[in-house]
C-alpha cells in the first residue's frame, strides 16, 4: 500500500506549522512502521524544492509559484507532475487531500482519491457566520466533486460538511485525529499555580480574546494568576497584527493585571509538552473546531482541560468528568470554569486522570492507525473492482 499526502503544512525545522502538519506527521510515520509506505507532497515553505526522508516518509517539498491570480494553476501543475512521478516509480494507491485540495488536481488511473475533512471554507464560513466566497466555495465545490471517499475527524464536521457539499453517497468514515502517546504524556514536572496555558493559533475564531476578557474576572479572586499565550500570530487582509489588536485593546483593560497575560511567540513541537506540563489549566475556547488537536494532546498529559461546548467539544470531552466545557462567548463562563479548577485541586488532578485514561482509549494512535489501513484497503479494493 502507497499513500500520497497532500499538503503544504508537514512540519520542517524553522518554520511553524498548522494542525493538519502535525496529524499528517503523526500518521505517516505510524503507517511506515506498519509497512505502509508513504509520500508527502506540497509546496516549500522557502522558495526553493527539497526532498527529505523523515522517520521513512517520503517528503517532497516543491517550489512554490507566486504569479498573481495564476499561481494556483502553476502550483497544481508542479504537485501534479510530482505525483505522476512518483507514481511511476512505485504506484500510488491512494491520495489523501484536505478539503480544497483536489479542486483542479487531474485524476490518474490506478488512484483513489480521498478527502479528508479537517474542516474547509464552507464548515467555517456556517460557524464564523460569514458568507461563503465564490472562488473558494468553487473550489472546494469541485475538489468535493473529484472525490472518491471521505474521511471525517469528528461526527460534527461530518454533519455540518455535507448540509453544504454533497457527499453522493460515497464511501464515509469518522475516524478521529491520533495523538502521540510517546510525545504527550505525564512529566515529573511541577506545575505552576494559577497559571493558564493557551496554545494555538492567536486568532478570534480560537477565543483568545474572550479568554483575556476573562482575566479580569480571574484576577479579582486570584491574583496570582497568569495566561501564557503560545502560538503563531495571525493577520488582517491589510497586514495588521491580531496580537497588536490584542496588546492595543484588550490586555490594558486589565489594569494592574496586565502583566499577567504573556506572549510565548511559537512553541516548538517538541517542547509543546513541557509548555502544558508547567500549567495548572490549559484553556481553548475556540469558536469552533473541526475536532483540535490542542485539547487531547493536554488531556493525554492528565492536566485539567478547558475546551469548548460548541461544534465537536462534547465529543472530546465529558464535562466535569473529562475536561470541562465551556460557552466560548462569554468570558464570564470561561472565568467561572477555569476558578473552579483553582478551587478545587483534588477534584481537577482526578479529571486529569479521567481525561489521559479517555485519550488512551479514544485517541490512541495504535488503534487509529489501524482504523486508517483498513479504510484504505476498503477504498483500494472498491477501486479496482
Amino acid at each position: 500500500m502507497h499513500i500520497c499526502f497532500l499538503t503544504n503544512e508537514f512540519p520542517k525545522a524553522g518554520f511553524p506549522h498548522g494542525g493538519i502538519g502535525t496529524f499528517i506527521a503523526t500518521i505517516s510515520k505510524a503507517l511506515v512502521e506498519k509497512g505502509v509506505k508513504v509520500s508527502v507532497v506540497g509546496k516549500n515553505y522557502t522558495p526553493n524544492a527539497d526532498s527529505e526522508v523523515v522517520n521513512g516518509v517520503e517528503v517532497h517539498r516543491l517550489h512554490a509559484k507566486s504569479i498573481k491570480g495564476l499561481a494556483w494553476c502553476f502550483n497544481t501543475r508542479v504537485i501534479a507532475k510530482k505525483i505522476e512521478a512518483i507514481h511511476s516509480k512505485t504506484p500510488i494507491d491512494i491520495v489523501e487531500a484536505s478539503d480544497m485540495g483536489l479542486a483542479f488536481l487531474p485524476k490518474l488511473k490506478g488512484i483513489a482519491y480521498v478527502i479528508r475533512m479537517h474542516g474547509g471554507h464552507h464548515f467555517f464560513a456556517e460557524s464564523e457566520k460569514r458568507k461563503v466566497g465564490v472562488w473558494k466555495g468553487f473550489q472546494e465545490q469541485l475538489s468535493y466533486k473529484n472525490a472518491d471517499a471521505f474521511v471525517a475527524v469528528s461526527d460534527f464536521v461530518k454533519t455540518h460538511t455535507s448540509k453544504y457539499l454533497s457527499l453522493d453517497n460515497r464511501p464515509v468514515e469518522r475516524i478521529n485525529y491520533p495523538i502521540n502517546l510517546n510525545h504527550f504524556q505525564p512529566l515529573k514536572i511541577t506545575s505552576t499555580p494559577f497559571k493558564i496555558v493557551f496554545a494555538g493559533t492567536i486568532c478570534e475564531k480560537k477565543g483568545i480574546r474572550q479568554l483575556i476578557q476573562a482575566m479580569a474576572n480571574i484576577l479579582e479572586d486570584f491574583p496570582e494568576a497568569s495566561l501564557d499565550i503560545c502560538g503563531r500570530d495571525w493577520f488582517y487582509p491589510n497586514g495588521d497584527s491580531y496580537i497588536g489588536m490584542l496588546k492595543a485593546t484588550e490586555v490594558p483593560k486589565l489594569k494592574q493585571g496586565s502583566g499577567s497575560v504573556t506572549f510565548k511567540g511559537v512553541i516548538d513541537y517538541n517542547e509543546l509538552p513541557k509548555i502544558y506540563a508547567g500549567a495548572h489549566v490549559c484553556a481553548f475556547p475556540s469558536h469552533m473546531e473541526t475536532l483540535g488537536l490542542v485539547a487531547p494532546e493536554a488531556m493525554c498529559m492528565a492536566k485539567p482541560v478547558l475546551f469548548t461546548k460548541e461544534g465537536p467539544g462534547s465529543e472530546v470531552i465529558n464535562h466535569g468528568n473529562t475536561g470541562l466545557l465551556c460557552n466560548p462567548y462569554d468570558p464570564s463562563d470561561i472565568a467561572e470554569q477555569i476558578k473552579w479548577v483553582f478551587q478545587n485541586p483534588e477534584a481537577a488532578d482526578e479529571m486529569g486522570v479521567n481525561a489521559r485514561e479517555s485519550v488512551l482509549q479514544r485517541f490512541n494512535i495504535n488503534i487509529i492507525v489501524e482504523q486508517n489501513i483498513a479504510f484504505y484497503d476498503r477504498i483500494i479494493n472498491s477501486n479496482k473492482s
